[in-house]
């Protein structure tokens, strides 16, 4: 299939979309609104509920919950009861900061990243969130962390900040949770900067490019693969889903529109689907469940 559109929904800056094999449904939530959606791709419905604070980002956690992170704490959702646990929290909480981008590395740890919500000034910290349930500062000085994604060994790890207009690949140690350093991997062309990753099961990176209504298919080597045009100049983040997880998810923003503006671009904040041609790779559970198993609470 050619990229169409998915549901009649239009968020505000629509983000992590995340295929749960348990439930053969995708999730993503809205920044903005806040909110979780799960969409049932087989009646092409969404179900959303409201979170309590602004939502950066999600990861699988088992059958019927998701991690989720909130503006200063990582939590523990369980859809059908609807409640949360709180699993972690920031070390010290910065007026105006929140969690941003987040993913499981293929151990089951939280890779997440925290931003100044307005200035977007270098104030930024990628954390790590071990089963332990510690939260471990891992590189600082960031303004929007995105494209966090492994290959398929789990040997390399991909990082942006994304108004360095830049993705990054880091050599990467699966049993320790150790990044390396930055090695160059893509550079983008401003006012276009990279946004959220996904890799497919042949090692290759798709991001999606905010402001150049494009996803990227990028081989391991850095060299464009394919280019997909997305009907909106702001795609955020891309995701594999759907039967052998052959389809590429992808969200949006209508964030600081006009009216006249929204008007004129009425796919901004929709959701897309994508024949990609190619698989994707499951994504990994937060291996921490056990410690959190005896159930959740508010």
């Amino acid at each position: 299939m050619s990229l169409t559109r998915v549901g009649t929904q239009r968020d505000i800056l629509g983000e992590s979309p995340l295929w749960d094999e348990w439930e053969q449904a995708l999730f993503w939530v809205d920044i903005r609104r806040p909110a979780l959606h799960r969409l049932d791709p087989a009646t092409d419905e969404a179900e959303t509920r409201p979170m309590p604070g602004l939502v950066g980002s999600i990861a699988l956690a088992g059958p019927g919950r998701k991690l989720v992170a909130l503006a200063e704490k990582v939590a523990l959702y369980d859809w059908q009861a609807d409640r949360l646990e709180t699993v972690a929290e920031l070390p010290a909480r910065i007026p105006g900061h929140r969690f941003n981008d987040g993913r499981c590395d293929r151990q089951g740890r939280f890779w997440v990243g925290t931003m100044h919500n307005v200035t977007r000034a270098p104030e930024g910290v990628l954390y790590r969130l071990d089963p332990d349930g510690q939260l471990i500062a891992v590189l600082d000085g960031i303004c929007i962390p995105n494209s966090l994604a492994w290959s398929p060994d789990g040997r390399s790890m991909y990082f942006a900040d994304s108004l360095r207009h830049a993705i990054s690949r880091h050599d990467f140690d699966p049993e320790t949770g150790e990044m390396g350093g930055a090695r160059p991997f893509v550079r983008t062309v401003p006012p276009g900067f990279p946004d959220g990753s996904a890799v497919d099961a042949d090692g290759f990176l798709w991001n999606a490019e905010f402001n150049a209504g494009r996803v990227v298919r990028y081989a391991p080597d850095g060299s464009v693969d394919r280019v997909i045009r997305v009907p909106t100049p702001r795609p955020t983040s891309c995701s594999f889903g759907g039967p052998q997880l052959r389809t590429l998810f992808i969200t949006s923003t209508s964030q600081a529109m006009s009216e006249a503006e929204l008007e004129a671009d009425p796919f901004a904040g929709a959701l897309f689907a994508f024949d990609a041609g190619v698989s994707g790779i499951p994504e990994p559970s937060w291996a921490g469940l056990a410690a959190s198993a005896a159930g959740v609470a508010r």
